[in-house]
């Protein structure tokens, strides 16, 4: 789990967009359009940053209605960051 959580991740959170989407989702959950507003992107592009983040289990969803409501997955997150806290540990360690 950890190498997978890592990989895809790391993956997912190289891309400025895609990280500004997880500091907007720490506020509340919102729908893709909401997301949408916070760029001079396309509704395609938002799709495809928000499935990128969804498949790296980064956000969970909830349809409600026709929307579909976007979720910061926490749990994953902090996994993230205590894998990220680890590695930098073995760092240590090492020097």
């Amino acid at each position: 789990m950890a190498n997978f959580l890592g990989d895809e991740a790391f993956r997912a959170m190289a891309d400025p967009t895609r990280r500004k989407i997880l500091r907007l989702l720490v506020k509340g959950e919102m729908s893709a359009g909401q997301i949408g507003e916070h760029f001079e992107i396309s509704g395609p592009s938002v799709s495809h940053h928000l499935s990128v983040l969804k498949g790296a289990d980064l956000v969970a969803t909830r349809r409600e209605g026709q929307q579909i409501i976007y979720i910061l997955n926490t749990t994953v997150v902090q996994d993230l960051v205590a894998l990220i806290l680890e590695m930098f540990r073995q760092e240590e360690d090492r020097t």
